[in-house]
C-alpha cells in the first residue's frame, strides 16, 4: 500500500499548539479548522499539521469520525510512513522487550509510548495478536503486520479488532487470522515461575493481560504458606502467580466460565490442581456470599474491569471500587493482606486510593499501606499522555 497523498489540517485558534510541540500526541476535532474540505478527508488518512499560522508541525493520522481527530506520528513532515516506518519502530520495541524478558511473552507495542498510536500488539512466542485501534493502522494493516513479522520472526498474526476503543473510533468490530494459521489450543505461557493459559482466538482482550506482571509477583511474595483468594481472576492471573510462590490454597472466582477453565488447566500444568479451586458467579455476590460462610483468607486480590472507563463515570467508578474494598476487607485475617486493582485511566492513584481505603474503613478494619504497583515495563507511559498509565494497584495490611 502506498502512503496517501498529504492532506493538511490546520489548528483553529483555540487549539493548543505548545502542548502538542511539547510532546502530546492528540488533535481534538475542537482545535481544527472544520471546512467541508477537512471534513471530506478519509479516515486513516495521513495528513500534514499546520498550526494556526500554517507552520508544519508534522505528520498525523487523521480520523474525522473521531473525537481524537489526529494523532501525530512524526515530526518531520517528510517522513514516509511506510513498511520500512513500522519496522523501525517495531525494532526499537523489541530491543527493549528483549532486554527486559528471556522469553517471548510481553507487550510489544503499547500503543502512544512506543510510537504507534492506538496499536496494540502483544507477543506469545511465534504468535502476535494486533489491536489497531486507529483508522489508519486498520488501513495501513497489511503493511503492518508484514513489518511486525519481518522484525520479530513470528509466524502467526492475529488481528483483534475488537473492543470499545475501536467503536470510539468508528471502526467495525472483526477478529481474523491475518497470517499463519490460528492456535487450535490455548498457548501456555510462562511468567512470574506460573503457567497460564491464553486463548488468543476467543479469550478477553489479546488472551492475557501482562500489564499485571509485576503486581502478580508482588502479591506472590505475600502468599507463601498463605490462604488466598482472586476475585475477578481472569485466566487465574493472581491465584496461579501466588502459587507459584507458595500459597497453601487459592479460591479464585470469575465470571466467565471459560476464563476459570483456563486459570484451572494452567494449574494443572503447574502440578497444583490440589490447592486451587473456582467458583463461578458475580463477584460483589460471591464476595457476600463467602462474608455469610464465615471465610477468611490470608491474602485477598481483587482485580475488576475498568468500572471509570472515563470522566463521566469516574464518581459511579469509584463508589464501586469502594465496595469492592468494603466486601474484600471483611474477608482478611488480622494482619492479612488485601490487594486492589484498577485499570481505569480516569481513576488515578490518589482517588483510587483514597476510595479503596475509604471502603476498608467502612468495614471496620485499619489499614496500613505497603505497595503501590503499576504496569510492567514492556507497557511504558508516555509522560505527556495520562491514559497510558491506566493501571493502578495498591497493597494493604489489615
Amino acid at each position: 500500500m502506498n502512503q496517501p497523498s498529504f492532506s493538511v489540517v490546520r489548528l483553529n485558534p483555540k487549539g493548543d499548539a505548545r502542548a502538542i510541540r511539547h510532546g502530546f500526541p492528540w488533535v481534538y476535532a475542537n482545535e481544527v479548522v472544520t471546512d467541508r474540505r477537512t471534513k471530506a478527508i478519509t479516515a486513516g488518512t495521513i495528513a500534514i499539521l499546520e498550526d494556526s499560522d500554517r507552520r508544519p508541525m508534522g505528520l498525523v493520522a487523521v480520523n474525522p469520525a473521531s473525537k481524537i481527530f489526529c494523532r501525530m506520528l512524526e515530526r518531520d513532515v517528510d517522513t514516509p510512513i511506510d513498511q520500512a516506518w513500522f519496522e523501525a519502530k517495531f525494532a526499537r520495541a523489541l530491543a527493549h522487550r528483549a532486554r527486559l524478558y528471556p522469553d517471548p511473552f510481553y507487550r510489544l507495542i503499547h500503543a502512544e509510548a512506543d510510537g504507534l498510536p492506538g496499536v496494540v500488539v502483544d507477543r506469545f512466542g511465534d504468535v502476535a495478536v494486533v489491536q489497531p485501534n486507529a483508522a489508519y493502522a486498520d488501513a495501513m494493516i497489511d503493511i503492518l503486520v508484514d513489518a511486525l513479522m519481518a522484525v520479530t520472526g513470528v509466524t502467526t498474526v492475529i488481528m483483534n479488532g475488537t473492543g470499545r476503543a475501536r467503536t470510539l473510533e468508528g471502526l467495525i468490530e472483526k477478529t481474523e487470522v491475518m497470517r499463519g494459521t490460528a492456535p487450535t489450543a490455548p498457548i501456555s505461557v510462562p511468567m512470574n515461575g506460573a503457567t497460564y493459559m491464553a486463548d488468543v482466538m476467543g479469550g478477553q482482550k489479546t488472551g492475557l493481560f501482562f500489564d499485571q506482571r509485576p503486581n502478580h509477583a508482588f502479591a506472590a511474595g505475600l502468599s507463601k504458606d498463605a490462604t488466598v483468594l482472586d476475585v475477578f481472576s481472569h485466566v487465574g492471573g493472581f491465584g496461579l502467580a501466588a502459587l507459584a510462590g507458595g500459597a497453601a490454597s487459592v479460591l479464585a472466582v470469575d465470571g466467565s466460565a471459560p476464563a476459570l477453565a483456563l486459570a484451572e488447566e494452567g494449574a494443572a500444568a503447574m502440578g497444583v490442581s490440589d490447592k486451587f479451586t473456582t467458583r463461578k458467579g458475580d463477584a460483589f455476590a460471591t464476595l457476600e456470599a463467602l462474608a455469610e460462610e464465615g471465610a477468611q483468607f490470608d491474602v485477598v486480590i481483587c482485580d475488576p474491569p475498568a468500572f471509570a472507563p472515563g470522566r463521566k463515570s469516574l464518581d459511579a467508578g469509584l463508589r464501586a471500587y469502594e465496595r469492592v474494598a468494603r466486601l474484600a476487607a471483611g474477608l482478611v485475617k488480622d494482619s492479612g493482606y488485601l490487594g486492589v486493582c484498577s485499570c481505569s485511566h480516569a481513576a488515578d492513584l490518589t482517588k483510587f486510593r483514597n476510595a479503596s481505603a475509604r471502603g476498608i474503613g467502612r468495614a471496620g478494619r485499619r489499614s496500613q499501606v505497603i505497595h503501590n504497583g503499576y504496569a510492567g515495563p514492556d507497557h511504558p507511559l508516555m509522560p505527556h499522555l495520562a491514559e497510558s498509565g491506566y493501571l493502578k494497584a495498591v497493597f494493604f495490611r489489615l
